[in-house]
């Protein structure tokens, strides 16, 4: 019996964390939308109608008359809120297709296999996914995952003449796609990469494809041999499996301002370890070890410096966030100097691994029971009622150090008292 041959599916959200403030904002339908990084420090996302407008990384304060002049409205990251959305999104596109591969927060790959009508189906599943969450989604269909991922480029690119959906399975249409594609568009080819394809006069995907593998192999890598023999058609690339547990989990960021006092400090990695061990908890891991570190702004050069960390040994695998808390703050007492401006602290939970994966000594400790059962009624108050509901006491729920989000949106699907409010009037 004949093996199937092989189609995968791209299902790529349209400028996704614009679209999401879109979403509970019908106002701002044909407004340009940009999104900042943590502390509202620079451009990481633009809406299609800001991007000629705006560079994708330009810092906040240098463009705040550029955006005043072009109407466009800025929003900080609601990190929340996006997930939220694009777990949605996710279970929706798995709940029509065989199997899926979330490829990022905005991407997923489907096997498509054997299945008949696949523009039908693409069309059907983009409306079912923007009716259900409001999110934009284009469609790229073919016989491989790079050819995919340009049949995606390319609904994108001619929206209003696709409709948000391309299936290139054909060859005639596959190869007008390619001779009307720079290589540069290629999925995994740079702009480094492009300059040294243009000097063997590769310009288009076409080009590319039609290149010679073995050539591509040795004079750069196997990566761009299989991208070539990916646009030719041959599939080199399968449906990954879901990802393996994480062997660390790291919680990083920067104060809202500057902190000089050790409390202050804590409290910080007090939130920190709380989101580390809620990353480890859903992953059903356990954590030996625990790395804690605090830093001062390193660019300034009025400011003294100063970088320390230091890793605590835990008596027992825990996932029990009131015990990872206690030696993370512990940690932080002794790297902790005074005469300092510090900016930024971290937690790192390390030597991670699965209930029943570390031999037991005959005198050593476990974590009992009742950890674990209160731990899980933790996770399932959180999940049920929102992020911080229960929380243990040393994290406060509006610190000062807090990142800047001054212009955060609502958490409409992650938090009860900010959900959308319509009125009747």
């Amino acid at each position: 019996m004949s093996e199937l041959p092989s189609v995968f599916g791209l299902f790529d959200c349209n400028s996704f964390y614009a679209s999401c403030e879109r979403v509970f904002r019908p106002d701002l339908a044909k407004v340009p939308i940009v999104v900042l990084s943590n502390n509202d420090g620079c451009v990481i996302a633009r809406s299609y109608d800001a991007k000629p407008f705006i560079k994708m990384g330009e810092p906040y304060f240098q463009i705040k008359h550029k955006l005043k002049q072009h109407g466009i409205v800025a929003f900080s990251s609601n990190f929340a809120l996006y997930g939220d959305l694009s777990q949605r999104i996710m279970t929706l596109i798995e709940s029509m297709v065989p199997a899926v591969e979330v490829y990022s927060i905005d991407e997923a790959f489907a096997d498509l296999s054997g299945m008949t009508e696949l523009d039908a189906l693409g069309r059907r599943i983009r409306a079912q996914v923007l009716r259900s969450t409001g999110i934009p989604v284009g469609v790229g269909i073919a016989r491989t995952k790079t050819l995919a991922k340009l049949a995606n480029h390319t609904a994108k690119r001619l929206q209003a003449q696709t409709g948000g959906v391309v299936d290139i399975c054909d060859p005639f249409k596959r190869d007008w796609v390619l001779r009307n594609t720079d290589v540069a568009e290629v999925w995994g080819v740079g702009r480094r990469m492009k300059a040294h394809l243009d000097a063997m006069g590769i310009r288009t995907a076409m080009d590319l494809a039609k290149a010679d593998p073995w050539t591509l192999r040795k004079k750069f890598s196997v990566v761009i041999e299989k991208t070539a023999r990916e646009l030719s058609g041959t599939s080199c690339l399968a449906l990954d499996e879901p990802d393996s547990p994480k062997q660390e989990i790291c919680c990083s960021r920067a104060f809202g301002k500057r902190l000089t006092e050790l409390p202050a400090i804590k409290e910080a990695v007090a939130t920190y370890m709380m989101r580390a061990s809620e990353k480890l908890r859903a992953q059903h891991s356990l954590c030996k070890k625990v790395r804690v570190g605090i830093r001062t702004g390193m660019f300034n050069a009025t400011e003294a410096q100063y970088a320390n960390s230091v890793i605590i040994d835990l008596p027992y695998p825990t996932d029990d966030v009131r015990m990872l808390t206690k030696a993370a703050t512990e940690a932080v007492e002794r790297v902790y100097r005074q005469g300092y401006r510090y900016s930024k602290a971290e937690v790192m939970l390390l030597n991670l691994c699965q209930p029943g994966e570390y031999t037991d000594d005959l005198f050593a400790s476990n974590q009992p029971t009742d950890s674990t059962k209160v731990m899980s009624v933790l996770d399932e108050i959180n999940n049920r009622w929102g992020r911080g509901t229960l929380r243990v006491a040393s994290v406060p729920s509006s610190p000062e150090w807090a990142m800047r989000r001054s212009l955060m949106s609502p958490s409409y699907t992650t938090k009860l008292d900010q959900l959308w409010r319509i009125s009747c009037s």
